[in-house]
């Protein structure tokens, strides 16, 4: 992957370092190294520079990103890529149920990295894979993918400093919650399982999550909410829901209760965000999948 970037040093930026003015634009130190590995990637007015050259107005600094390489171990395989929105800095996808994030032990050639894997390869472009907001397998809806290792950090950066927004839609069992809520419980792994996670006030780590209900269907003892995550761990809704006492259904780890569903009921709705290098506010939402189109 190849992207180039350019800046014209403004009058306010005289006498400022270009390792100074990187750092200011989101270049995080571990970026600013790996660009000094790479022959004529950081020129000033074409010229190729050290980081600690001083700047004067009026100076065109190019950056050259360039990654050879594709991520090892990921094979190309073609699979449906349901892409939202692309540019040259991001991927936008709308993720399917029954597809993992990354290759595991078991999920060798059905993941989404396999899938964005093929469509650069058939484009003969080399991808590192850099996902930004992981989903479960059999969760469905938005995921961010970074194109290149600037996009990845600022982008990562924004998750840490909770700045990218995302919102959730659930289905759950129950209809008795009030309209709206903040569960503030700590999340940790259950002793003995690689997997499984469970509210633990002592050994947790911090978990919040707002969820506000959307509709009720007494019928059938079901909610649809509306949930947002202050932070991201592992399991995070399905976790905080059971513990509510309003698990999703259909959820094999939690409520392996398949009446209605056969994976659980959760769909990444929207994402708020500013792209890494324009600087716009970005927003997207996915309609709700088909099976969940229940209530």
């Amino acid at each position: 992957m190849k992207r180039t970037l350019t800046y014209i040093i403004a009058a306010e930026e005289s006498n400022m370092s270009i390792d100074h003015f990187l750092r200011s634009m989101g270049y995080s130190s571990q970026i600013i190294i790996a660009l000094k590995k790479i022959p004529q990637s950081i020129l000033l007015n074409g010229k190729w520079e050290y980081v600690n050259k001083k700047m004067n107005p009026g100076d065109i600094l190019t950056i050259h990103i360039k990654e050879n390489e594709s991520s090892p171990h990921i094979t190309p395989i073609p699979l449906p890529l349901n892409i939202v929105y692309e540019d040259e800095d991001i991927l936008v996808i709308n993720k399917p149920a029954d597809m993992p994030i990354h290759p595991s032990m078991n999920n060798h050639d059905n993941t989404l990295a396999n899938a964005v894997a093929h469509y650069f390869y058939a484009q003969g472009i080399p991808y590192v894979f850099r996902c930004i907001n992981r989903l479960d397998r059999d969760t469905t809806g938005l995921t961010i993918l970074a194109k290149h290792m600037l996009s990845a950090g600022i982008l990562s950066e924004q998750v840490r400093s909770r700045t990218l927004h995302r919102e959730y839609l659930a289905i759950v069992s129950g209809t008795s919650l009030p309209d709206s809520g903040i569960i503030d419980a700590p999340i940790a792994r259950v002793e003995g399982s690689t997997i499984e996670r469970c509210v633990d006030f002592e050994k947790g780590e911090s978990a919040i999550t707002h969820y506000n209900v959307i509709k009720r269907d007494f019928r059938r003892n079901l909610s649809l909410l509306s949930l947002f995550l202050e932070t991201g761990r592992t399991h995070q809704i399905r976790v905080h829901m059971k513990y509510l006492g309003y698990p999703l259904i259909g959820d094999f780890i939690y409520n392996p209760e398949k009446t209605y569903i056969t994976r659980q009921a959760l769909h990444s709705y929207r994402l708020t965000f500013t792209h890494p290098i324009t600087g716009k506010s970005m927003d997207f939402t996915a309609p709700l999948p088909s099976d969940m189109q229940i209530i």
